[in-house]
This record gives structure tokens, C-alpha cells and sequence, in this order.
């Protein structure tokens, strides 16, 4: 862990020592399956206000599927999912939404043939109208979507389709936001720049749970980490004990 690193994660453990833990999303004994593949066997995880939390492990460990389980968008569920004090385990994705969650799902899903401005004047209000980014904030945060505003998705560069995924969700008033490997494939001064948005949104109170593949983006971001395996959580630690746990991150990730 370099100087920059550890400065990152001093300053996330001082302002998760000040903060009221108040529960964002607590999941207990989830089981979920695509048709007869049964993915994850019993995840258990919980997420505090305001925290940055990453899911980690290799390709297939349940990370994703994860993700969709909470928005409901896997198949069958079991076990139990609760945003703040009510469980949603058996809503209907529309109602999960109104929550206040805010999905990016890895593959972006922004409407290619609607300019980058028509694809941020499209979400719905789904959460905190006082969470819900202005167009004005919006490209304050990314002025590489103010530059291309009028330009159709098909024509944006993939950091750029990545930003305009990302900002869409902040224009729904979600709090609780779902990323997935929001910096797969992109150059470094993009991932640099998300790096910047995840501790600018966290600094206005959003709670951000974030799957990536990219440990050194994601090292210096979270206040927590969980470590999937086989579609169980096998190991979960602060911020604060990172450098100790390399050693058993170098055996289950690779890195």
C-alpha cells in the first residue's frame, strides 16, 4: 500500500469512527438461483449510511449475482434483504427501485440512439428528491458529458458511456447506490476521475456498494471489504486492517 493509500484509508476510518451507524442494507442467509443453478448459499452482509463497502473475489465467486439479487433480478430467493428497516426480499424489482437504490449494472445499459442529455433527463425519481442530482450538477461532477451533451450514446467513448451510466442513477434521488465494475476496460485518468465522484458522493452522505476486479481502484475507496468465494462471503474486514489481510487476498484474488 503506497503513502497515497494509506492516507485514503486514515481519513475513511476517522470519518466511520465519527458516524452514527444506522443500517443502509442488511442481508441475512441470502440464497438465490438462476433457473436450477443455485448461485449463492447463505451471503450475509450488512452496509452502514454513508459507507463505501466493495465486494471482492474472482470472476464466477457471486459478486454480480449479488448485486442482482438485492434488486431482484435474479430468479428465486431466500434468506433475507433489508433496505434500512424494511425487507424487500419478496418486492418486485419496480419496488425495490422506489427504495431509493440506484443500479449500474456492468453492462451500463444507457439508450445508444438518445443523446448523452436525453439519456440524463429520462430516470424516473425514485428515492430523496434531496439526493436527486440537477443536469447542472451532474456535468459540474462529469464535464466530459457537458462537452458531448448532444452527442448519441453510440458516439460517446466507453469512460464517457460509463460516466453517463453512473450519473444517470444519481438523477433518480437514489442514496444507496449499486456499482459493478465501473472501471473494467477504461484508461487511467477515467478511473481516476471515478475514483474522485465515489469520494465526492460519499462526502454528500451516499452509501455506495461497489464490486470490482480492480483492487487498486477499489483499495483506497471503501471502508469495508467482504471477500466472495463460491457464492459465500469468506472473509470481511475494515479499511483500518487491510495491509494485514494482503497476504490472504493474494491467495483468494490473485493480487
Amino acid at each position: 500500500m503506497n503513502q497515497t493509500q494509506r492516507e485514503n484509508v486514515e481519513v475513511n476510518d476517522a470519518a466511520q469512527d465519527t458516524r452514527v451507524l444506522e443500517p443502509a442494507l442488511t442481508i441475512a442467509g441470502l440464497q438465490a438461483w438462476y433457473g436450477e443453478s443455485h448461485i449463492l448459499h447463505g451471503v450475509d452482509l450488512n452496509v452502514n449510511r454513508g459507507e463505501v463497502v466493495t465486494l471482492l473475489g474472482r470472476n464466477g465467486a457471486g459478486r454480480t449475482t449479488t448485486l442482482r439479487a438485492i434488486m431482484g433480478l435474479t430468479g428465486r430467493r431466500t434468506g433475507s434483504i433489508r433496505i434500512g428497516e424494511r425487507e424487500t426480499i419478496d418486492l418486485a424489482t419496480h419496488r425495490i427501485a422506489h427504495c431509493g437504490i440506484g443500479y449500474c449494472p456492468e453492462e451500463r445499459g444507457i439508450f445508444s440512439s438518445l443523446s448523452c442529455e436525453e439519456n440524463l433527463l429520462l430516470p424516473p425519481m425514485v428515492g430523496d428528491p434531496a439526493y436527486a442530482m440537477s443536469i447542472d450538477e451532474i456535468y459540474a461532477m462529469f464535464p466530459n458529458l457537458q462537452e458531448r451533451r448532444m452527442s448519441q450514446g453510440t458516439r460517446l467513448s466507453g469512460g464517457e458511456q460509463q460516466m453517463l451510466a453512473v450519473a444517470r442513477v444519481l438523477r433518480t434521488g437514489a442514496n444507496l447506490l449499486l456499482l459493478d465494475e465501473i472501471s473494467e476496460g477504461l484508461a487511467p485518468v477515467i478511473v481516476q476521475a471515478l475514483a474522485r465522484m465515489i469520494n465526492a458522493l460519499k462526502a454528500r452522505g451516499y452509501t455506495i456498494v461497489m464490486v470490482e476486479q480492480n483492487f487498486r481502484f477499489a483499495a483506497p475507496l471503501a471502508d469495508r471489504f467482504y471477500v466472495m468465494e463460491h457464492g459465500r462471503i469468506v472473509e470481511h474486514f475494515g479499511a483500518s486492517e487491510l495491509e494485514s489481510k494482503m497476504p490472504a487476498l493474494h491467495d483468494l484474488l490473485g493480487v
